[in-house]
């Protein structure tokens, strides 16, 4: 799994607490480390190759997700590119977003309405299965083929055809868990 809401150890969680664990490298062996230049300069090569326009304003866009290393909406994305006297709009944003989720350079993840950064490729139609932990916001990304063939034989049945295979699951995640078991044998 690719942690793409990883925090740093001492960082706040976004309700002013410590969150002490980190959401990355838990078993998906295709992802490896990414950082935001390597997100960046794997998008600008694979634009190239597909013969696309990786426009200043998309790399900018991809640059600003995948430094983050949480889900960003669209409005947040505009903020964080805006600078004085130079305001980035939030429909320039989601045109952006709308490329980039189509070329595979980030996922929605639909919940949360926000944007997280993919420094890998799946593969072609691909399955991706997001483990969102309610207590600490990380989010975690897998494969997971045994809920994909499953998933498919159920599609293939109802005869329907998806566009998008994308499953989020909301929870709470090990380290958090680990984190409350331990609270309440002290």
């Amino acid at each position: 799994m690719r942690g793409h809401a990883q925090r740093e150890q001492g960082q706040e969680d976004g309700h002013g607490q410590e969150h002490g664990h980190r959401h990355d490298h838990h078993g998906h062996d295709t992802c490896g480390g990414h950082g935001a230049g390597d997100v960046v300069e794997r998008a600008e090569r694979l634009c190239q190759t597909r013969g696309l326009q990786f426009t200043r304003l998309r790399r900018d866009v991809l640059a600003a997700v995948a430094a983050e290393h949480k889900p960003l909406g669209a409005y947040d994305i505009a903020e964080r590119m805006s600078a004085p006297g130079r305001r980035v709009a939030a429909v320039s944003v989601y045109r952006a977003l709308d490329f980039l989720t189509e070329q595979g350079f980030v996922h929605r993840i639909s919940s949360r309405n926000a944007f997280v950064s993919c420094g890998h490729d799946h593969g072609e139609g691909a399955g991706l299965v997001f483990l969102i932990c309610r207590t600490c916001g990380g989010i975690d990304e897998m494969t997971a083929p045994a809920v994909e063939s499953a998933l498919d034989q159920t599609l293939a049945g109802a005869g329907f055809t998806p566009t998008s295979r994308i499953l989020e699951v909301e929870g709470e995640c090990g380290a958090c868990r680990g984190r409350g078991d331990a609270g309440e044998n002290a």
